[in-house]
């Protein structure tokens, strides 16, 4: 069976979610049960389809029944495959910690009725980014999740949530706008868009019309991934949004611009024309996201900095224009979506269980709460590149890589990526220290119910009070529960998916390692496409070197 002709199920199933979360729009609990086990459904098929690329190799299917390369193909490859498992991995975790936030009430600018439907688009328009075959339908499934993550960002209608929400839209109007631009003018130089075809068009250009389309692309996708100078609107905008939308925003959005980028530079632009561009944008990416990672004072804005910061070690793999890099890179881009999606959400239990995620209120949740500390921890060393977790072995590989080039801008960008190892360390170990270790006296601007908490943590293991007034004070209003079972369930099952990416790194790297194979050689994704045969001109995209 060719896995590639139940593929478009992978975008199909989300929405069907989404129709059927509307129909119970007024009826949270079934609507609940509705998109998670649809999108639970959808993982066991992404499953299947990783199974299929992996033991046998790239497959497509053409949608309309209209041959390629003027039909819409649908490709499965490793590379594709890999990501889709994991980013509905991690959507599924995000749902139930939604769900569970939901369901634990007293937060009123959270997750609304409208919140289960929007996600479910969201998710089918990543999916359709990782398996179209086409420039034009790339463009649509950004525009599908970019339309939803308008709505989750504002959800609620604060002040702050709409003022982000504001900088977002403008800026991925922008960027959405330069890649429309891109595509008509690529269609009008080719006569395609299907990227098969292109692959096979695109080297009989004029240079510098081959330069210029390819930069066009670079930027628009560089806008998208949050590499610097292009990453300015994150920081801002992902940490006012709810928990759960911020968290699912961190671990997808950015690396649908990622694979975007991957797959362009792999099989549309091969070669090494632009890698010291990628190598300086990649250094400059992880430096100064990480600086700005280590000056602030909010848990939020400091993950948003360092998820900026770590895209340039994506960068860093795809600029060595080498199997180990690639290889490395891809492997980094599922520890990556993986980790930081779960510091995110542990961010949420901390904001709930301390009353803010401002490091200057916080201290003593160690004490409080043993298993939220244990939930930072361990994703946070995972960040951080401690040995033996796969942000070790993914960063091992990119410096080895970065070695084996040998330039001189390859070495700087190697102690740039120990040196971003190191600054990580810190700005993990600053957040441990502070809201964790420390006592609640310590503080600069301690919260009083954290000062007021009993040594053994008792009077305020179970509930907090829900009220306009400084924390602490009862207005009448009830209480909620600081930290239920589904969220802090959800978190550990993600952070657990962390840490089964070092136990089973062996046979990931080896998926990554073929992966990076056949983006390089090129010929698998085309035959997949045009049919055998179709890409033997082709060659690799990094001649001879493509070994690892």
């Amino acid at each position: 069976m060719n896995a590639a002709s139940v593929a478009p199920l992978a975008v199909v199933l989300p929405f069907i979610g989404a129709a059927l979360a509307f129909l119970f729009i007024r009826q949270p609990k079934a609507q609940r049960m509705v998109t998670i086990s649809t999108l639970a459904l959808t993982l066991c098929l992404e499953v299947f389809l990783l199974y299929s690329a992996w033991t046998q190799g790239a497959q497509a299917v053409t949608l309309g029944g209209w041959l390629p390369p003027f039909g819409i193909s649908m490709v499965v490859d490793e590379f594709s495959s890999l990501l889709l498992v994991v980013s509905t991995t991690v959507s599924l975790s995000v749902l139930v910690y939604a769900a569970g936030q939901g369901m634990a009430g007293g937060d009123e600018a959270g997750p609304v009725s409208i919140f289960h439907p929007t996600y479910m688009i969201l998710v089918a328009g990543v999916s359709n980014a990782f398996l179209t075959g086409d420039l034009f339908n790339l463009y649509v499934g950004f525009e599908i999740l970019l339309t939803a993550s308008y709505v989750l960002m504002t959800l609620g209608g604060t002040g702050p949530r709409v003022r982000a929400g504001v900088t977002y839209v403008v800026v991925s109007v922008i960027s959405s706008l330069l890649f429309l631009v891109s595509i008509a003018m690529i269609y009008a130089a080719t006569g395609t868009i299907n990227m098969a075809d292109l692959a096979l068009r695109l080297d009989a250009l004029d240079p510098g019309t081959n330069m210029m389309l390819h930069l066009m692309l670079v930027v628009a996708f560089g806008i998208k991934a949050a590499m610097f100078p292009l990453s300015f609107w994150l920081p801002d905008s992902y940490p006012t949004a709810p928990a759960p939308v911020t968290a699912v925003f961190a671990g997808l959005l950015t690396k649908v611009g990622v694979y975007a980028l991957v797959r362009t530079e792999t099989l549309l632009f091969p070669g090494d024309r632009i890698n010291t561009f990628l190598m300086v944008t990649a250094l400059l990416t992880m430096i100064v996201g990480i600086l700005g990672a280590i000056a602030q004072i909010d848990i939020k804005r400091m993950l948003s900095f360092t998820l900026v910061s770590h895209i340039g070690y994506m960068v860093f793999g795809l600029a060595m224009s080498s199997r180990l890099g690639l290889a490395s890179a891809v492997y980094y881009v599922a520890h990556h979506i993986t980790v930081q999606t779960s510091l995110f959400l542990v961010a949420g239990l901390i904001d709930r269980r301390g009353g803010t995620t401002n490091m200057d209120r916080l201290g003593g949740l160690a004490r409080l709460s043993p298993l939220l500390a244990a939930l930072f921890f361990i994703p946070a060393m995972n960040l951080a590149g401690i040995p033996p977790f796969s942000g070790f072995l993914g960063k091992l590989g990119l410096l080895q890589a970065g070695v084996d080039l040998g330039t001189p801008v390859a070495y700087l960008l190697v102690a740039g990526g120990v040196a971003t190892s190191l600054l990580t360390l810190l700005a993990m170990a600053r957040v441990w220290n502070r809201a964790f270790w420390r006592t609640p006296e310590d503080a600069e601007h301690p919260d009083p119910v954290l000062v007021a908490t009993a040594p053994d943590g008792s009077a305020m293991r179970t509930s907090r009070l829900v009220t306009d007034q400084p924390v602490g004070r009862f207005s009448g209003r009830g209480v909620i529960d600081l930290l239920p079972r589904t969220m802090v369930g959800s978190t550990l099952a993600l952070v657990v998916v962390g840490v089964a990416l070092t136990v089973f790194a062996g046979p990931l790297f080896q998926l990554s390692d073929q992966a990076a194979g056949s983006m390089l050689e090129r010929t698998p994704y085309i035959d997949a496409v045009l049919g055998p045969g179709a890409g033997a001109g082709a060659g690799d995209a990094v001649g001879e070197g493509a070994g690892p």
